[in-house]
C-alpha cells in the first residue's frame, strides 16, 4: 500500500489564508506595557473540497466510506446522485424516456438499472447519449451540494466518482485523489463482487480512462492492493494532509 502526497499544484494542495488576532505591544514611558486586543472572532476555515476517482473495482468507495467518518467530513457519491436524480427529475426522466423507451423505469416509477444498462454498455454511441443526459444534471448537484456543505460549516468535502473528468467537476473540486489497484486485482473484485464474467468487467473498463491517464492528472494516489490496515493508514495520512491535523 502506498500514499502519494500532493506533488503537482506546488506547497499545500488546498491554501489558505491563517488568520490571528492581532497583538499590539507597546512599552510607555513609565515602563508599562499597553494590550490592544482585537476581539473579532476568528473566522471558520475555509470549506476544502476533494474529488475521488478510480477505475472499477479500484476500491474507491472503500476509501470514501473510510474517510467519510472522519469528524468534518461529508461524502458525497455520484452514482448515487445520478440514481436519485433519474428518479426525482422530471426533466431527466423525461429525456430519458424520449431517448431510450418508457421501459427505462419500472412499473413503481423506480429506474430500471439492469434494463438500462444491457441497452447502453455495449453500445458506445448509447453510452455518449446515456451520459450527454445525465452529466449535466449530476455536475449541477455537485455544485449544490458544495454550497450547501459550505454552508453547513462542513471542514472537507469529498465527492465520489468513477467520471469525474467526463462530467467536468476536476474543475469544482480542488484536488484530485485516486484510488488504483493491479487490473488483475480490479477484475477479480469486480467478478467475485457482481458475478460478472471476465469479458464483462473489461468491457465496462473500456469505457473509462486508463490508470495510466488517470495517474498523470491526480493529485493524490492511494494504491489500493494491500489489507484494510494499510488502506486505513493511507486514508489517515491524507485526511491529515488536507486538514493540517
Amino acid at each position: 500500500m502506498s500514499f502519494g502526497v500532493w506533488a503537482k499544484r506546488g506547497g499545500h494542495p488546498f491554501p489558505f489564508q491563517r488568520c490571528a488576532r492581532s497583538l499590539i505591544c507597546r512599552l510607555d514611558s513609565c515602563g508599562s506595557f499597553a494590550l490592544p486586543y482585537d476581539h473579532t472572532p476568528l473566522p471558520s476555515p475555509p470549506l476544502k473540497t476533494l474529488g475521488i476517482t478510480g477505475g472499477i473495482g479500484s476500491g474507491k468507495s472503500t476509501i470514501a466510506a473510510l474517510l467519510g467518518k472522519k469528524p468534518g467530513v461529508r461524502v458525497v457519491s455520484a452514482d448515487d446522485e445520478a440514481k436519485r436524480l433519474m428518479v426525482e427529475d422530471e426533466g431527466l426522466r423525461r429525456q430519458l424516456i424520449e431517448r431510450f423507451g418508457a421501459d427505462t423505469f419500472l412499473e413503481d416509477g423506480s429506474l430500471n438499472r439492469a434494463g438500462l444498462a444491457a441497452s447502453v454498455f455495449d453500445d458506445p454511441k448509447e453510452v455518449e447519449a446515456l451520459n450527454a443526459i445525465v452529466h449535466p444534471a449530476v455536475r449541477e448537484a455537485l455544485g449544490k451540494s458544495i454550497l450547501q456543505a459550505k454552508e453547513d460549516g462542513i471542514d472537507l468535502f469529498a465527492y465520489e466518482a468513477a467520471l469525474i473528468y467526463e462530467i467536468g467537476a476536476q474543475d469544482l473540486v480542488e484536488a484530485i485523489l485516486l484510488v488504483d489497484a493491479p487490473l488483475e486485482l480490479r477484475i477479480s473484485r469486480v467478478m467475485q463482487r457482481d458475478g460478472s464474467k471476465r469479458l464483462e468487467v473489461m468491457a465496462r473498463m473500456s469505457n473509462q480512462l486508463s490508470s495510466e491517464d488517470l495517474r498523470a492528472r491526480a493529485d493524490f494516489v492511494i494504491d489500493n492492493d494491500g489489507d484494510l490496515a494499510a488502506l486505513q493508514e493511507s486514508v489517515d495520512s491524507l485526511y491529515r494532509s488536507i486538514l493540517d491535523k
